[in-house]
């Protein structure tokens, strides 16, 4: 999800099988992101990672890091951290986000 909820970007980015898979094991497609972002029922007024990491393999990358988000998600305020680990695949017309995984929130400090 951008910042903006860029419906159109997210749209081109996200390959048409991509899945998110969340901390509790329910899952999103590219389907439900680009809806929720045409929707305006979330939007995030900070977004921020950090510690973040890239590995690529091939025509395989793969990034870990930290979330900061704060914002309203669902017509609910939330104010979170977690781990996620997205994969992105090198395609002819350029890298596309194929996967992703998030952890559960983390306990505030």
């Amino acid at each position: 999800m951008t910042l903006e909820n860029d419906a159109k970007t997210m749209a081109q980015i996200l390959t048409d099988d991509f899945i998110l898979v969340y901390g509790d094991g329910k899952r999103s497609t590219k389907a439900n992101l680009v809806d929720d972002a045409k929707s305006g029922k979330t939007h995030y007024e900070h977004q921020e990672d950090s510690r973040r990491s890239v590995v690529v393999f091939g025509d395989t990358a793969i990034v870990t890091a930290l979330l900061w988000a704060k914002g309203i998600e669902d017509g609910m305020k939330v104010d979170y951290k977690q781990w996620f680990t997205d994969v992105y695949v090198r395609t002819p017309s350029g890298w596309r986000y194929f996967y992703a995984q998030a952890s559960l929130s983390l306990p505030n400090n």
